[in-house]
């Protein structure tokens, strides 16, 4: 099986970059972040085409997630709420979690908030956030052991993960804080596929488009795979393929695609 995860920066903007790179890449599952459409007016038909199911939850200019998947999922659901009870709706006015399984294989597709700034508002949101995300991740591994959790993080873990030119203290997606509380939520039982086939730096998934940091290589590395015990001990491969972020008006990220057994 093939879970590609991809932040696509505005689907309708880029639908013909997509359906090019499942057509030369023909993966199980691909799972789309900052879609930036609301459900009704997703552009369905060429992915339809492709033979896709499509799982979606989305809102107009901003954020968003979809899932495609050559098998229909089981169990899809949107949002926190609608795992945990006790937590407000509020946390789901943004739209960033959709889930389902296949094969028994769960798939959780993630858009973590970016923060903007550390000490600002959308940063207090987004470590606000990453608690929640904890709480639903605990009542998803009550219901199965085998979870592929994937998306945009907008968290560099490591310093390998982040080019050279950063001063990491207090930067947004690499302060302390950010990264205690996905560790944190590691600690459930969740390991970096990429890193079991690829420790060294310099492999990133995001680049700014400002400054030519594409073509200097001043990337980051903030879109994951992250497995469940069972899951990594099938995982193949994880690699990113860097060349839709060589297109012509190209998303900042790259897709990330992992391979299970």
């Amino acid at each position: 099986m093939k879970i590609a995860t991809w932040n696509i920066n505005s689907i309708r903007t880029r639908v013909e970059h997509v359906v090019n790179w499942l057509t030369q890449n023909p993966v199980d599952v691909l799972c789309l972040q900052e879609t930036k459409v609301v459900d009704a007016d997703f552009p369905r038909e060429p992915f339809e085409l492709l033979g896709y199911n499509l799982y979606l939850t989305g809102q107009k200019a901003y954020n968003g997630v979809a899932i495609f998947s050559r098998k229909p999922l089981e169990d899809v659901s949107t949002g926190f709420t609608t795992i945990l009870a006790n937590i407000q709706p509020d946390w789901d006015e943004q739209k960033r979690v959709i889930t389902g399984v296949i094969d028994g294989v769960r798939i959780v597709n993630l858009y973590v908030p970016n923060g903007a700034a550390v000490g600002s508002e959308k940063y207090e949101y987004k470590l606000g956030w990453l608690r929640v995300l904890l709480e639903y991740l605990r009542s998803l591994l009550d219901l199965s052991p085998a979870i592929c959790m994937c998306g945009d993080f907008n968290i560099a873990l490591e310093a390998k993960d982040i080019h050279d030119n950063v001063i990491i203290e207090n930067h947004i997606m690499a302060s302390e804080l950010e990264r205690q509380a996905l560790r944190e939520i590691l600690t459930l039982g969740f390991a970096d596929a990429f890193r079991k086939f690829t420790n060294e730096g310099g492999h990133y998934s995001w680049w700014d488009y400002r400054a030519a940091s594409f073509r200097r290589n001043l990337g980051w590395r903030i879109d994951h795979h992250y497995l469940t015990n069972v899951l990594y001990e099938r995982a193949k491969s994880c690699t990113i393929d860097i060349a839709p972020r060589k297109l012509p008006q190209p998303s900042d990220h790259a897709p990330v695609i992992l391979e299970l057994e």
